[in-house]
């Protein structure tokens, strides 16, 4: 997981072996061999890669793409949880992880927003009042 993570957020980040090596201060080979699986950084580098390449420690290390969407490890503090089946009375299930990192609970009220073309967004009611209430008080 590791050496794939670590190419694919190189070449998202549009960045060569030497040029990410000169930002977390090891030689272009160190890179080399890191993306190849022959070794792997001591934790002071991996920490400089996962904040040079704008994604969580976890996710560098940990991240698995899920096989029906495939989509690359996302920066820091965005998050795909994977794909949820909504039921026959419009009903879905929070993943357990977003649940944990969002500290959603059973009683929590949400507000769904949507636009057309766009999809639809669900956050914490007393989150969406309080940026609510910014708005309105710069007006």
């Amino acid at each position: 997981m590791f050496k794939d993570n670590l190419v694919q957020l190189r070449k998202i980040n549009g960045l060569t072996q030497e040029e990410l090596a000169e930002k977390i201060g090891v030689s272009r080979q160190a890179i080399a061999k890191w993306e190849a699986g022959e070794t792997s950084p001591d934790l002071e580098k991996a920490r400089l890669l996962a904040q040079t390449l704008d994604t969580s420690l976890d996710d560098l290390t940990n991240y698995e793409p899920s096989e029906s969407l495939g989509l690359p490890v996302p920066p820091k503090g965005k998050y795909i949880f994977g794909v949820v089946t909504v039921g026959d009375k419009g009903q879905i299930v929070i993943p357990a992880k977003a649940r944990k990192i969002f500290d959603i609970k059973a009683g929590d009220q949400m507000i769904v927003l949507g636009e057309e073309g766009q999809g639809l967004a669900v956050m914490k009611t007393e989150g969406f009042l309080a940026m609510a209430d910014v708005i309105r008080n710069k007006q």
